[in-house]
């Protein structure tokens, strides 16, 4: 599908100016999110997830939502809610984010720290610039644009375990169920197709995910001595990986669901530039790249537990583990994928190695229908922020709250945006965030409470 460019009339014009008034604050706001490395994953410290909870909260009550305070569930990080009230009979629209980042990675990759908000040619570098505090940025600016009384009732959740899978929604559905129903739910957690291209997002990828163990002997032996009679477990495991995927590239295990997508304008050499694949390097999989991409499932060996080089010796590795990650199509379900994953992980053990695989975490994948009063409302803003029309994209990764959402509030629409992009680099070093996009985002979303009052 092209670029359509649109004649936008200007009956918004003055939320444009609004969001152009409340935009260096904003970003300011974004910019203190960004310093508090809010890192959910196991290991780091959790007194800064609470320190990110109630910074999002302080700039939700400067922003008119004087009852903004913090969620709770054992063992989860904080999450944040708050509210505006409208008049009675007006639609209820959950504006939803997560405050949490990933780990930074490896530092000396970053070009300017990661929790240093810097701008650099327009975009703003920092872990979770993009990923999702942009998300909140774009609900404080929405929300601002009509100074804290919007025409719709307004509640803002946000999570902060998101990084993590969500793996305690769940309870915060059930602890607060009421609180969090609403007609409209707004995800600002996906992307779009590319700067200036807006896109809203209609498919999200599943998961499962495992830990495989090879086990070849009880105790490490001299590799000298016993080496060439039995197989090590690195290479043991090596072998059991390979098996996950044919001579194309693609998932060799039996049973998971593919289907296609729109191929829309993305081309090869434009998705390697993309994703940076090295010269040389080729593509796997067959069909078009956005298929492979959003709506087939996709195998990823995520890490590999063996000894270091620091610590080889001359010995025969007795075991080694391996985290293996699976991406599902949209049509495709968990558990059933799970026992998929299992079957042919314990079924192709080489020379008879011992296999034990452990069950990590899922989530379900995701289809929405392009259609709605909250989907037009959204649409529409997008098109006047833009003057473009939206592609309707699909997205490789997980969300796994969304399902949970539809299932917890089935009468309610769900509709996936955000900000993000290629050149965002999300997960990646120098995550960063196009200001301008992020701009038009929060005009978007404020032109959709409008016009979500106006139906």
């Amino acid at each position: 599908m092209g670029e359509v460019r649109l004649t936008i009339p200007r009956m918004h014009d003055d939320l444009r100016s609004a969001i152009d008034d409340v935009f260096p604050s904003v970003r300011a706001g974004l910019e203190r999110l960004v310093r508090i490395p809010s890192v959910s994953a196991d290991g780091f410290e959790a007194p800064v997830m609470r320190e990110s909870a109630e910074a999002v909260a302080d700039l939700l009550r400067a922003a008119g939502a004087d009852d903004a305070r913090l969620l709770e569930v054992p063992g989860a990080p904080p999450a944040v809610f708050a509210t505006l009230p409208a008049p009675i009979g007006a639609q209820t629209v959950l504006l939803y984010a997560h405050h949490d980042v990933q780990p930074p990675g490896d530092l000396a990759l970053w070009e300017t720290p990661p929790f240093e908000p810097t701008e650099r040619q327009g975009r703003l570098y920092g872990r979770g610039a993009s990923d999702d505090k942009s998300g909140i940025a774009i609900h404080l600016a929405a929300i601002r644009a009509h100074k804290g009384e919007p025409p719709v009732a307004v509640k803002i959740f946000v999570e902060g375990e998101e990084e993590m899978g969500s793996p305690h929604i769940g309870e915060f559905l059930a602890r607060y169920r009421e609180e969090l129903a609403a007609d409209l739910i707004v995800v600002a957690d996906s992307e779009h197709w590319r700067v200036g291209r807006p896109a809203i997002t209609t498919s999200l990828r599943g998961l499962v995910d495992c830990t495989v163990e090879v086990r070849v002997l009880e105790h490490a032996v001299h590799s000298g001595q016993f080496g060439g009679a039995v197989l090590d477990a690195v290479t043991s495991l090596a072998r059991l990986l390979a098996t996950l995927h044919d001579d194309l590239g693609r998932p060799a295990i039996a049973g998971l669901v593919s289907g296609d997508a729109d191929p829309l304008d993305l081309d090869e050499a434009r998705f390697r530039e993309e994703a940076g694949v090295l010269a040389g390097v080729e593509l796997v999989g067959d069909g078009a790249i956005t298929s492979r991409l959003w709506m087939r499932p996709a195998i990823s060996v995520l890490a590999i537990e063996a000894p270091r080089m620091s610590e080889a010796i001359n010995a025969l590795v007795p075991a080694a583990r391996a985290k293996v990650s699976v991406r599902l199509a949209p049509g495709d379900e968990p558990a059933r994928a799970m026992r998929a994953l299992t079957t042919h992980l314990e079924s192709n053990a080489p020379f008879g190695a011992r296999v034990t695989v452990t069950p990590g975490s899922s989530a379900a994948p995701f289809r929405l229908e392009p259609s709605g009063r909250g989907y037009d409302a959204i649409r529409a803003g997008i098109e006047f922020a833009w003057g473009a029309i939206p592609a309707n994209i699909g997205v490789g990764g997980s969300i796994p709250l969304v399902a949970d959402f539809t299932h917890a509030y089935p009468g309610a629409d769900v509709v996936l945006t955000g900000v993000g992009e290629p050149r965002s680099r999300i997960h990646g070093p120098d995550e960063s965030q196009d200001l301008e996009e992020l701009k038009r985002g929060a005009l978007a979303e404020a032109i959709a409470l409008r016009l979500l009052a106006d139906r």
